[in-house]
């Protein structure tokens, strides 16, 4: 397994100068995941139109060091497909060095991975495509305008589910999408986040990037604008997001759960949603019952999650 230290210090191949937020999670997740590529390899990115598309990619002006593919909403899983496909078989053919290994690595939102790409993302993982997805999970359409998706938690206020006289926020249950894409039977599949110091994500990004076949990554990657936190609390948000079991930290391999972090002293999740603007109407005293709710789906699923992993 490769050192922390040895991640740390490998060059980034996703260059500074682009145009995303200050406090924005998807190219921290971006420039970390590809830390696990090994130097000696190369990397076909894709990306599905989104926020981490429109600020790292103006022509002829690119941040990636890689070869890039900018895909639309429904199409990323299905473009990496054909790309993977003639690397293979352009190795048949002799057309590349025995020893000049490329690596095929997809980004995209939520917006285009649980919701609008979910089609070709599912086609692509039934066909055990060699490559990795990598979710940037920001929990709504935050480059067109802070808009609901499946990836959406419940009470969030966003454009298309605001808090009124009538509305307490989107009214839905959070989409588990990695557990979905557990149930494709491909051979790794993981969630983590922006913890401690990063071990996990490395941890989790190389043995994705390096298993033989379909693999995915669900990053949770807080949104300055549509969360609404000060822009230096990000870690914080994210060891809250962990320590109140909002977002557990575990990997699948050929079916096998395991956590890879259980907190010691399981956090209330109103400490989570405290630090976010998106639910400060949930904090109003006749709303009390809101965050007990919230409570209890995250208690459900944290619980359903411990049955499987032991």
């Amino acid at each position: 397994m490769t050192s922390l230290k040895e991640f740390m210090d490998r060059p980034d191949r996703l260059a500074p100068g682009h145009r995303m937020c200050a406090g924005c999670g998807a190219t921290i997740a971006a420039r970390n995941v590809l830390k696990a590529v090994k130097p000696e390899d190369h990397v076909v990115v894709t990306n599905a139109t989104g926020c981490m598309e429109v600020s790292t990619f103006m022509y002829p002006y690119t941040a990636w060091q890689d070869s890039y593919i900018h895909n639309a909403f429904e199409n990323a899983s299905a473009t990496t497909s054909g790309v993977e496909a003639a690397y293979k078989l352009m190795k048949k053919k002799g057309k590349l060095k025995e020893d000049e290994n490329f690596k095929f690595i997809t980004f995209g939102g939520d917006g285009g991975t649980y919701d609008i790409g979910f089609q070709s993302l599912s086609g692509a993982m039934e066909r055990n495509c060699d490559y990795t997805y990598v979710c940037y999970d920001n929990g709504a359409y935050m480059n067109t305008g802070i808009q609901r998706s499946s990836a959406t938690p419940m009470y969030a206020d966003t454009t298309t589910t605001p808090v009124g006289s009538k509305s307490n926020g989107k009214p839905q249950n959070r989409k588990d999408l990695t557990n979905i894409l557990v149930e494709h039977d491909i051979p790794y599949a993981a969630q983590t986040t922006f913890f401690k110091n990063f071990s996990d994500l490395y941890k989790k990004s190389e043995k994705a990037i390096y298993t033989k076949g379909a693999s995915f990554l669900n990053i949770m990657t807080p949104c300055p604008r549509g969360w609404r936190y000060n822009t230096p609390e990000i870690m914080d948000i994210c060891e809250l997001a962990v320590e109140t079991c909002y977002w557990p930290m575990y990997e699948v391999e050929n079916g096998v759960f395991r956590l890879t972090y259980e907190p010691k002293k399981k956090l209330p999740v109103e400490e989570f949603l405290v630090k976010q603007g998106r639910f400060k109407h949930l904090f109003k005293p006749e709303n009390e019952h809101l965050i007990e709710e919230f409570q209890m789906e995250v208690d459900r699923r944290w619980e359903n999650l411990l049955k499987r992993c032991r």
